[in-house]
């Protein structure tokens, strides 16, 4: 060898095969994936803060239209699915512990349990939406919003105008289609976490995937916590 050559010495594979190239250690590479994650929910704040906005402009603009447009929606409905998902946030932070202790039974559990509580409230919304589709609620050219259905199942005629009402209905599922389109997503990363968990990809060292994918899950749960006092109860009415 010359002696003006230079020796390199090739960095030592990582013990823990989830460290990508470009990152020295697993807490570099976990504080990155963290700080993206946080990053990407600060935007999804701003997204969804805009629709907020909109909408109590609009309800401020046309408080009438939008009482009773509140007050046709199924508050069980609305109510029982909060209660779908404040659980389905309990069963993600037992899965993200889980993770962290290793438990990787408990963990493909509770992202199961999690995966589960997603889907009824997609099928809570759902049934909400075809009574909407059947009682010409949704906005379009069908659009008819002169009567609503009460709870104890009676009809009420209702005088509003049809133009605000629409405004209405067009900001009820502007909110609520967005909100499932992210419930939909976090079911497909749940799929993703629970093959990756089946694989047994995660351990007590390794589980940033899992605890990010966990605070996905918990903003579209706090977005609801939002949008269901917000849809349903304010200013609502029992009796027109």
């Amino acid at each position: 060898m010359s002696e003006h050559s230079v020796s390199v010495t090739e960095p030592a594979a990582h013990p823990h095969g989830m460290l990508q190239h470009h990152f020295t250690d697993m807490e570099q590479q976990k504080d990155a994936a963290s700080m993206g994650m946080w990053v990407f929910l600060v935007t999804e704040i701003m997204f969804f803060g805009g629709m907020f906005a909109a909408y109590l402009v609009y309800r401020y603009w046309y408080y009438g239209a939008f009482v009773l447009g509140s007050t046709s929606l199924n508050i069980w409905f609305g109510a029982i699915n909060t209660g779908v998902l404040i659980c389905s946030s309990l069963t993600m932070a037992m899965a993200v512990h889980s993770a962290a202790l290793g438990a990787r039974k408990a963990l493909i559990v509770f992202l199961i349990l999690t995966m589960l509580l997603g889907g009824i409230f997609l099928g809570i919304k759902a049934k909400e939406y075809y009574d909407k589709y059947v009682e010409h609620h949704i906005p379009g050219e069908n659009f008819k919003f002169d009567s609503m259905t009460m709870p104890d199942g009676s009809e009420r005629e209702v005088h509003v105008d049809q133009g605000q009402a629409q405004i209405y209905f067009s900001l009820y599922f502007l909110l609520t289609g967005m909100h499932a389109i992210h419930m939909i997503i976090g079911e497909g990363l749940l799929t993703a976490l629970l093959i990756m968990s089946w694989l047994r990809r995660f351990g007590s060292s390794y589980y940033t995937p899992v605890e990010n994918i966990g605070l996905y899950w918990h903003f579209v749960d706090i977005v609801w916590i939002f949008l269901f006092p917000l849809l349903y109860l304010i200013s609502r009415v029992h009796h027109v």
